[in-house]
């Protein structure tokens, strides 16, 4: 996964108003029209197809190959995509995207779908009321009704974003390890409630749907154009900066010519070039150096005139 480098890039603040505006705007009106296509669909199966009697002979193929492996693994697979299981599931994974990346626009992101392909699942299960197959349930029927399935939907929401978020795994052997486990994990809860005797075809089929648009509007929403108000913001100009933008010569460059390079401060007074004054008496200007072919010459001593 590509984390981010250090702790300031890609910190952002947690669902402020403007975030929830963002998230009403993208989310809402698609969430809408979703909804109401689902509730039509259910309403014309149990309506005017009179509930689609031919899927039953679907639930009863299946529970005449009931076997004790299968009802055991069937369990297990059914449980990971029930409430509680995809609640603690959403949570961890919530927490550990927090932690790795700073975002909590991308860490929300399961928390999003899980909570769009709900209030669709809940409301639509209310309004359609279809009853569920007329077969040997292996489950205890939960209180809503049987379309569409709130198991594939919350599980396909759930870990259809978790294969989405994978994507940015650096591993490709560990991307691809992720994303093929977790995608295969809602064809095993459809399997397992379609054996179960807990949901007809349809039902299974409606609920994966809900599950991926809901997924797909969250991850919509992690990656919308315009999220400034997560932005950390430029950082304060310094007052050499703010000096700069207002024409006023920075520290050092006051009295340079227009067009010309700042000089470096002088290091001492300086000795005058014509030898006529010096700035500093107690300066003392050190002589030239010698060079070297006068250096290697020895030392001619004055002649002594001879006394008469």
């Amino acid at each position: 996964m590509s984390f981010p480098k250090s702790t300031e890039e890609g910190r952002t603040r947690p669902l402020t108003a403007a975030t929830r505006r963002d998230l009403v705007r993208r989310a809402a009106v698609p969430v809408a029209l979703l909804w109401v296509g689902i509730v039509a669909t259910g309403l014309l199966i149990t309506g005017p197809l009179d509930g689609l009697p031919a899927e039953v002979g679907v639930n009863e193929a299946l529970e005449e190959r009931r076997t004790p492996v299968m009802d055991t693994l069937t369990s297990i697979w059914s449980n990971i995509g029930a409430t509680a299981f995809i609640i603690g599931a959403c949570v961890l994974a919530v927490a550990v995207l927090w932690w790795r990346t700073r975002q909590w626009r991308r860490a929300f992101v399961p928390a999003i779908a899980i909570s769009l392909q709900s209030t669709v699942f809940v409301t639509s299960a209310a309004v359609v009321g279809r009853e569920r197959p007329d077969v040997e349930h292996l489950d205890e029927a939960p209180p809503t009704s049987g379309f569409p399935s709130g198991h594939v939907g919350a599980s396909t929401a759930f870990y259809l974003t978790i294969a989405l978020l994978a994507s940015r795994i650096r591993s490709a052997a560990l991307r691809w390890s992720v994303i093929t486990v977790v995608l295969a994990v809602p064809f095993l809860v459809a399997l397992a409630r379609l054996y179960r005797g807990m949901h007809h075809l349809s039902d299974v089929v409606v609920g994966a749907l809900n599950g991926v648009a809901c997924a797909l509007l969250a991850w919509r929403y992690l990656h919308a154009e315009r999220a400034q108000d997560e932005s950390p913001g430029p950082a304060p100009a310094s007052p050499r900066e703010e000096r700069a933008g207002d024409g006023a010569p920075a520290r050092g460059d006051q009295g340079a010519l227009p067009g010309s390079s700042p000089e470096a401060p002088s290091a001492g007074p300086r000795a005058s070039v014509a030898g006529a004054s010096v700035e500093d008496a107690s300066v003392v200007v050190p002589p030239a150096e010698a060079s070297p072919e006068a250096a290697a010459t020895p030392a001619r001593l004055p002649r002594r005139r001879p006394s008469s």
